[in-house]
């Protein structure tokens, strides 16, 4: 699928100045069809305020403005009852998480904006494509609240964790995007910055006094970093990206892209800019210690050097960097003068404003074995070639899955993307230069014939034209009904190329179905999930469930003309 097909759904909001405080424009400015340019004006609700001020008393590790004592505002649950069906109670981070999650999609998908989001979601259905939605939020006051948690009601899906509507921020008030290479690997600069929470600057070194209260209220939650732990982690996930079985196997099943990875232990900024500019990468991730701050914030090199994000940005866009990720404190939040966000001054912001076509920040700190488990989902996600802002939503189940609902570890990664850019950080393999193999008589040779066997019944069917598609629906060529898993449009069986090394042909096999494909290897039964891994001949496969007949997939040499 060409990403730039992807339909598109953009919102902006924006405070209406000329009337009072709390009165905001929400406005589509991108939709898939000519109708879904919608108005609505709206105000930023007294409950809104309660509950959000709620959520900073129970997550945010920041400082909170002085505001009523919010400890006693009576939170709603969003469910009808306040226990689980097995009597256990349901604790007030979940019902907090649900209540701000739906009062944020009420707030804004409200009116007509509702309605451009369900045709937008319609075309993308008929299209079998998802909906990308992308949120321009115009206010700085609005940025620190994490609208990745909204969701249409209890029980549903919030909007970040879904693969069919891939959510992600954006500016229109950004530059150009710049030429963009097509890559067909990963190329990543890992950069581990500062280890250790940075002095504190005293109250008179260029600070007001409450932003230097807020810098040392905030030092207790700064712990080392696993560095050095995070750097293996996220090498060995991207180089050893592994496929099926095991990793050091030659002959592993591979189905992601190559991968290298570079490190630079705590450089100065010369060495980082000639790194970037010497070699050729796609990705930067900076790991360690950042600091708000008006210039697109701090990031801490070393003990003695930091970088603000308006000089990374030049450097960034000149070396034509496509992803920046920043496992650092506070790289999406804006910095502050006396409890007002200053416009435009979070690193993520201030990257995307200068032309970098994709950043990833956190909202607020994250703990190492949280960035250790989202850096390890996302980078696979990346290796698996998918679309940046679908990776991150993997990614984030991941961390939803491991750390659970009512904490806010799956909240705290924000990816912003630029708005000219469609995501593609690797080109997808389906628009590869995928050949098929010669016909049969071509030159006077015959070409080798890749075909499935059923192990139960010993029927084969044959690979027409280099491409085989499986599933229930009849117009599959192999068509499996009555087995439990099996998806209508299941898998494909497909021809690439031929090997450079044995100029046999190369069968690849891609999963598209709920429930999965099964591939034996080395190591056993593997699954196969919404991936693709290169198929051998003689390799055994079974779709949808693990007990489920088993089919042997097989290349046979070409005969000769004389044999034949």
């Amino acid at each position: 699928m060409s990403l730039p097909e992807i339909p598109c759904l953009s919102l902006a909001i924006e405070r209406l100045r000329a009337t009072e405080v709390s009165h905001f424009a929400i406005h589509v400015i991108e939709a898939p069809y000519k109708g879904g340019y919608v108005l609505r004006d709206c105000t930023w609700s007294e409950s809104l305020v309660q509950t959000w001020h709620a959520w900073q008393e129970l997550f945010s590790a920041r400082s909170l403005p002085p505001v009523p004592h919010v400890s006693e505002v009576k939170i709603p649950a969003p469910v009808a009852e306040a226990t689980t069906p097995s009597g256990q109670p349901v604790s007030r981070g979940v019902r907090l998480m649900q209540t701000l999650g739906i009062d944020l999609w009420g707030w804004l998908f409200g009116g007509s904006i509702q309605s451009s989001f369900d045709q937008s979601q319609g075309i993308a259905i008929g299209q079998a494509k998802p909906l990308r939605l992308r949120l321009d939020i115009r206010d700085p006051d609005l940025i620190a609240i994490p609208w990745e948690i909204m969701q249409i009601q209890a029980g549903k899906q919030a909007i970040s964790l879904s693969q069919q509507v891939l959510f992600s921020r954006t500016t229109s008030d950004v530059d150009a995007l710049p030429p963009l290479r097509t890559d067909q690997s990963l190329a990543v600069l890992l950069v581990l910055g500062q280890d250790a929470a940075p002095a504190v600057p005293p109250i008179s070194g260029g600070l007001d006094d409450l932003s230097s209260r807020a810098l040392r209220d905030r030092q207790p939650t700064l712990k080392k970093l696993k560095l050095e732990q995070e750097a293996a982690a996220l090498s060995q996930i991207l180089q050893n990206r592994g496929g099926l079985g095991n990793p050091s196997d030659r002959n592993a099943y591979q189905y992601a892209a190559p991968c290298q990875v570079d490190i630079l232990l705590q450089p100065t900024p010369a060495e980082l800019i000639e790194k970037l500019e010497t070699e050729r990468y796609n990705v930067l991730f900076y790991a360690g210690h950042g600091e708000p701050a008006p210039d697109g914030g701090l990031l801490f090199l070393r003990p003695d050097m930091t970088l603000n994000g308006t000089e990374l940005a030049q450097v960034l866009t000149r070396c034509r960097v496509k992803l920046a990720v920043f496992n650092s404190c506070w790289g999406a939040q804006p910095d502050e003068q006396t409890y007002q966000a200053i416009p435009r001054s979070s690193l993520a912001e201030v990257l995307l404003h200068h032309g970098v076509p994709a950043v990833l920040a956190m909202r607020e700190p994250i703990t190492d074995q949280e960035a250790l488990s989202f850096i390890q989902a996302f980078a696979q996600a990346l290796a698996d070639r998918m679309p940046i802002d679908q990776a991150v939503a993997v990614a984030r189940q991941h961390l939803l899955t491991l750390f659970k609902f009512n904490q806010q570890a799956w909240t705290l990664p924000v990816l912003y993307m630029h708005p000219e850019f469609e995501g593609e950080l690797l080109k997808p393999l389906d628009e590869g230069a995928t050949q098929f193999p010669p016909n049969p008589s071509q030159f006077g040779r015959r070409s080798a014939i890749a075909s499935l066997r059923s192990l139960v019944t010993t029927k084969v069917w044959t690979v027409r034209g280099g491409l085989m598609r499986v599933g229930m629906s009849d117009d599959n060529d192999l068509v499996l009904p009555g087995e439990p898993g099996i998806s209508r449009r299941h898998a494909e069986i497909f021809y690439r190329n031929a090997s450079q090394d044995t100029g046999q042909p190369t069968y690849f096999l891609r999963d598209f179905s709920r429930y999965g494909t099964w591939v034996f290897t080395s190591g056993g039964w593997q699954k196969v999930h919404h991936q693709e891994v290169l198929l051998q001949s003689g390799v055994q496969l079974k779709f949808g469930g693990s007990q489920n007949s088993t089919l042997e997939f097989s290349v046979t040499a070409p005969e000769s003309p004389d044999s034949a």
